[in-house]
């Protein structure tokens, strides 16, 4: 009999199913418990807090570093991915990491239908290493200290790591589309820092506030 895959909302739902007396989840409880879904949802929870268009702030980095860990081992082709030991027991403060999970785990449950198993090429090694360079320059740009400019970059990891998961190449090629998206926007962040240094990047923290409807 075949096995019957596993959906995103229940994996999800799986992780938050511990022991509710521990005072948080370890990077190392989320690789054991992740099965072959390996960097796919290991690149959702890594770009989870930076991901909202409020992220938690102190996550962005550290985290963009874990991710440029992992791009570089879907680059050099490796099919499960590995972290370093120090890594593995850093752990995901409880409450907010259940928040996290919580709302995209009901989130995957009500839009999961549109994302299924298709075209293939993300399987394909080729696939993985495209697949690798995007999540490698979003993480090099989740990194970046430029204040309210992490999400997008993070979003777009976010939504690889769909792809990833749940073997949808319709789906990454969307997450590459916004990826250069992405990139086009850092890149004319940087040249109104280099024309206009900091106050070029008040101006753009204003510019985002106001977007995102913060300003006032």
């Amino acid at each position: 009999m075949e096995h019957q895959r596993e959906s995103l909302s229940t994996v999800l739902a799986g992780l938050l199913a511990r022991d509710q007396s521990d005072a948080g989840l370890t990077l190392g409880e989320v690789f054991r418990r992740i099965g072959d879904r390996g960097f796919g949802l290991l690149l959702i929870v890594l770009s989870l807090p930076s991901a909202l268009p409020i992220p938690a702030a102190g996550y962005s980095t550290p985290f963009g570093i874990l991710i440029a860990v992992l791009a570089l081992q879907m680059l050099a082709g490796r099919t499960t991915p590995w972290l370093p030991e120090r890594a593995a027991r850093t752990k995901l403060h409880g409450k907010f990491i259940d928040i996290m999970l919580g709302f995209f785990s009901k989130f995957f449950s009500k839009v999961e239908f549109l994302i299924r198993p298709r075209l293939p090429w993300v399987g394909s090694r080729g696939g993985r290493a495209f697949l690798g360079l995007l999540v490698l320059i979003m993480a090099g740009l989740m990194i970046l200290p430029i204040p309210l400019t992490n999400t997008f970059p993070a979003f777009v990891i976010f939504l690889t790591g769909i792809g990833l998961t749940e073997e949808d190449g319709l789906f990454s090629i969307f997450a590459g589309l916004l990826g250069m998206v992405s990139t086009a926007l850092y890149a004319m962040v940087i040249y109104i820092f280099i024309r206009f240094g900091l106050e070029g990047i008040e101006m753009i923290k204003e510019w985002i506030k106001s977007g995102a409807g913060l300003a006032g």
